[in-house]
């Protein structure tokens, strides 16, 4: 194998480097969504879903060859957060999302990350749930066709995308409440 196949081939065998390229990929997704036309909204679905698929990836390499890190269990959630903040930041000017869900999904997010900060000093450990999953499945299955958002094959890909959205809202807010209510049971413990 020629050194640069060798190396190609280590990069995308490691979870992290996954990770990093799902990171590496906001930037090239916003300046994608700087354009309203339909050839740009189709290259960012693209980079956005190869982006979301380095999230299963990341995670079944990691337990499947014992390489789960310290790093990746920051790192994941962390480019999780990014790319799925970054698209619903950048679908608002375009009237492709409403503000309020974004800053209710958001803040979702942002308030999760404190209570596990504030739950870590304690040396508690609050993981994610079968919920949380399921709500940033759902946030990635609205925001796919919320990127493509033009009709192609005779397919309204905003309404999907759109049903999918208020779907993901309900989950990430109920995923919210019971991770606060699961932080109060800790305090008190």
């Amino acid at each position: 194998m020629k050194p640069l196949e060798l190396l190609s081939v280590k990069f995308w065998s490691s979870p992290n480097h996954l990770t990093l390229f799902r990171i590496a990929s906001i930037p090239v997704l916003i300046v994608l969504l700087l354009f309203a036309n339909k050839v740009c909204a189709f290259l960012a679905a693209i980079v956005f879903s190869a982006a979301s698929v380095t999230d299963l990836l990341d995670g079944l390499l990691a337990r499947q060859r014992g390489l789960e890190s310290t790093l990746g269990k920051f790192l994941d959630p962390l480019a999780d957060k990014l790319l799925i903040s970054a698209a619903l930041i950048m679908l608002i000017p375009h009237g492709r999302v409403p503000a309020w869900m974004v800053c209710v999904i958001i803040g979702r997010e942002i308030a999760v990350t404190g209570i596990r900060a504030i739950l870590s000093e304690k040396g508690i450990v609050m993981e994610a749930g079968e919920l949380g999953k399921y709500k940033t499945g759902f946030q990635i299955a609205a925001l796919i066709p919320l990127l493509f958002h033009y009709s192609y094959f005779n397919i309204d890909f905003h309404a999907v995308g759109s049903l999918f959205l208020w779907i993901a809202l309900i989950l990430t807010v109920w995923s919210g409440t019971r991770y606060l209510l699961g932080f109060q049971k800790a305090i008190r413990e």
